[in-house]
């Protein structure tokens, strides 16, 4: 064989193996450029002000900025679909949270998946929802509630930030445990259901802590109880749900995903920095003014969680015949 034959052969070889190499080099020089986070709720919110919190402390871990993209609609699939055909290059990750979960039988049709289409990375907090009452309602305690709404059936207006929401599954879920008939009334968002609980036009709500929050401690609305296991460290006097509704939880949640196929040597790097931010006492002390406990756990524990929040929402979906907006 000549020398020229030989290092033809060679040179064939090396290119051979070349779509290997980038899986290990990219876990080594990871990441070399800026990051972009894809957040699915327009700037300003509980989950971008979150978003922002956790992407300037990553930042400072990987020593390059993570940026924060804000892609809001279609109840996070605009943000889902974005994340989902970008390169598995851990270049674009997503912020998930629970109408990601939601939406998997919500919006049934659609081709998009959560926990077929995003790889979980790392889970980041579950924050407290509330259950309050319109001061037009005589109820001051969950049981006295309970009382007149099975002695008054359907004359109780359950109010949400919008249709298949999940200020509007908990309250479904709600009925369901309870057997209670009330009607559900949507407004377009916070500021209107408020309004409405406040002028008695609707009567309950199922609300994210640091939405309603100022409402309650202003005395304009009643708290009947909070949704997660324990009772809240903001509301110290306030029942859990659970408390008189063996079972009932309800929380929100944020994580992070990254595109299907993103290699498991990038993921876990991102999961081992984000735990570290988590644990953090300035980002817990951060998180904790949000109503919110940091999410900790393994990528595969994050995936689980999200597979057991898509079927406990999907069977009330389903109960329901809840329609998306």
């Amino acid at each position: 064989m000549t020398l020229h034959r030989r290092r033809l052969i060679q040179m064939a070889a090396g290119v051979a193996a070349l779509p290997t190499l980038p899986r290990f080099g990219w876990a080594q020089v990871y990441p070399s450029r800026p990051i972009t986070l894809v957040v699915f709720v327009p700037a300003g919110g509980a989950p971008d002000i979150s978003a922002r919190i956790v992407a300037d402390a990553l930042s400072q871990r990987l020593g390059q900025s993570v940026l924060v993209e804000n892609r809001p609609g279609a109840g996070g699939n605009l943000a889902l679909q974005a994340v989902a055909r970008s390169s598995t290059d851990g270049y674009t990750l997503l912020l998930i949270g629970a109408p990601h979960a939601v939406n998997v039988t919500l919006y049934g049709t659609s081709n998009l998946d959560v926990t077929r289409d995003i790889d979980p990375v790392s889970g980041l907090y579950t924050g407290t929802f509330v259950m309050v009452v319109s001061p037009s309602l005589s109820a001051k305690t969950l049981p006295e509630f309970l009382s007149y709404a099975k002695s008054s059936p359907g004359k109780i207006n359950l109010t949400s930030t919008g249709a298949g929401n999940l200020s509007h599954l908990a309250g479904e879920l709600f009925k369901m445990m309870t057997g209670i008939d009330v009607v559900h009334v949507p407004y377009k968002g916070a500021v209107q259901a408020h309004a409405g609980l406040l002028a008695g036009e609707v009567h309950v709500m199922f609300d994210a802590m640091t939405s309603i929050l100022p409402q309650i401690q202003s005395g304009r609305l009643r708290a009947l109880a909070v949704t997660t296991d324990a009772r809240s460290k903001t509301l110290r006097d306030v029942p859990t749900v659970a408390e008189y509704v063996p079972g009932y939880r309800v929380s929100s949640w944020l994580g992070i995903g990254a595109p299907k196929g993103t290699p498991r040597e990038i993921i876990d790097r991102l999961n081992a920095e984000l735990n570290e931010v988590l644990t953090d006492r300035v980002i817990e002390e951060r998180f904790a003014k949000l109503s919110s406990e940091a999410l900790l756990g393994s990528a595969s524990e994050f995936g689980k969680f999200i597979a057991a929040e898509a079927e406990k929402w999907g069977k009330v979906v389903r109960a329901t015949n809840i329609a998306p907006n």
